[in-house]
């Protein structure tokens, strides 16, 4: 998620970039003229009115009426105000609710509210819609009349800086053969995916400036999503049954993971979880399927995979994309552009696990450091009713698998297994390929960093 804005140190938490895109709002900004206007409506005003008299105004009645349940909404709108002034007496009412002095850092009165049990005021996802639709009107889809649909807290979905589709996906991209792609060296990142022998890689240089790719993988209609903040990469199917979603990059974020639309109904869906988490969508059992995805280097890709297509660089967009310059800062600190309820210093933030999820164990998660995995490169344990296996090759390059009832002792670290009864077992990328024709089946994987798996399931348990 590109961010097109800082919360700065002063208080002062303007969006610098869309100043113009705001200018037109006062003209139907509603105001507080006749004492019956909603506290929503008050706090809209102080947010994108310009008139420092109706601002005065809104904010009296904000402070006579003041409550916890309006911390929400105080929080977002002294995001984004302009005014110092405006701001300063939003800060004096988050401390009296927090009990403490607020601090010009939001971020600190945002994780107060996470870890509180506050109902927000009144319908706030109305008073979502006219904030958030006023920078693009889009926005005011996701929330208008859908309050009762959330399956998460409304309070934790957080613009991220950039309007819908802002950051372009890639849609049927450009693939080239492995020996086109001049523009990758050997160390370059990968993301691997392999669907009914389709082998593809999407390199993160490319990827991690589009978030999102959409494409035909084996007769598979899928959306490859990238949150680049939790560092996940997650191939969904986007056909089931007979419906078949069209997704896109909604610009907002849940605990600093990425947040998914559908074209059709505008509705918001969790990227971790691939449902949907508010509008019509949601409740009806709609769960996407995903691929395993192998995080590695092109060489060992291209090695093992030498009939491979690769992303063209020739994308139709002008980005730099040199290897490591998307987000490097971010991915060179272990610090977050959006906070999340948790501080968990069991892992640092940016440590990368294994995120694993599986039908077969509902309700259940489990994260798995890869650094611990380096070290044990033939790993098997079970979640729920759930067996399985991990490999983890010379490259660092996990890959999960169902082992059943086969017990194997030695892992070449390439592509040869034997098992307690000295049989020799191949991988295949997409499953194990045993000496009597048997197929042990590959389980759906992907990499995360551990702030944002957390984030997502907090109950995770955690193999380190």
């Amino acid at each position: 998620m590109l961010i097109s804005y800082t919360v700065p140190r002063d208080g002062t938490c303007g969006l610098w970039l869309l100043l113009g895109l705001l200018t037109w709002i006062s003209c139907d900004t509603a105001h507080a003229e006749d004492g019956n206007v909603d506290m929503a409506d008050h706090f809209l005003t102080v947010a994108v009115e310009g008139d420092p008299q109706r601002v005065d105004r809104a904010l009296g009645e904000i402070e006579r009426n003041w409550q916890p349940s309006l911390v929400p909404m105080a929080i977002e709108t002294a995001l984004y105000s302009g005014s110092p002034r405006a701001n300063a007496r939003l800060f004096a009412m988050l401390s009296q609710a927090m009990g403490k002095p607020a601090s010009a850092d939001l971020n600190e009165a945002y994780a107060w509210l996470w870890n509180q049990a506050i109902e927000p005021y009144g319908d706030y996802a109305t008073f979502k819609a006219n904030l958030y639709g006023r920078i693009d009107r889009r926005f005011d889809r996701y929330f208008r009349g859908r309050q009762d649909s959330a399956r998460i807290r409304l309070d934790e979905i957080r613009w991220g800086g950039v309007l819908q589709d802002g950051i372009p996906p890639l849609r049927d991209p450009e693939m080239v053969k492995a020996k086109e792609a001049i523009y990758l060296a050997d160390d370059h990142i990968v993301f691997g995916i392999v669907v009914n022998g389709d082998a593809r890689a999407y390199p993160k240089r490319i990827l991690a400036w589009h978030e999102m790719f959409t494409d035909t993988i084996g007769g598979v209609p899928i959306a490859g999503v990238y949150c680049t903040l939790c560092g996940t990469v997650i191939p969904y199917h986007t056909r089931v049954g007979d419906r078949e979603f069209e997704l896109g990059t909604s610009g907002f974020l849940y605990r600093s993971n990425k947040l998914m639309y559908d074209k059709a109904t505008q509705s918001l869906w969790s990227t971790e979880r691939g449902e949907p988490v508010l509008g019509p969508l949601v409740d009806q059992g709609i769960s996407l399927p995903y691929e395993g995805v192998v995080t590695t280097n092109w060489g060992e890709w291209r090695r093992r995979h030498p009939d491979t297509l690769v992303l063209s660089i020739d994308t139709g967009y002008r980005r730099d994309y040199g290897e490591g310059v998307a987000y490097a800062n971010y991915f060179a600190t272990d610090e977050l552009m959006f906070n999340t309820p948790f501080n968990d210093q069991r892992l640092a933030n940016k440590r990368e696990v294994l995120a694993l999820r599986f039908a077969g164990a509902p309700g259940e998660q489990l994260a798995i450091d890869t650094e611990f995995l380096a070290d044990n490169p033939l790993y098997t344990n079970k979640i729920g009713r759930q067996k399985f296996l991990v490999l983890t090759d010379t490259s660092g390059a996990n890959r999960v698998y169902d082992p059943g009832d086969v017990l194997f002792e030695n892992y070449d670290q390439d592509s040869t297994l034997v098992d307690r009864d000295g049989n020799r077992w191949l991988l295949e990328e997409e499953y194990l390929s045993g000496p009597q024709g048997d197929r042990l089946e590959r389980l759906p994987y992907h990499r995360a960093f551990w702030f944002g798996w957390l984030a997502a399931y907090p109950d995770t348990q955690l193999i380190q």
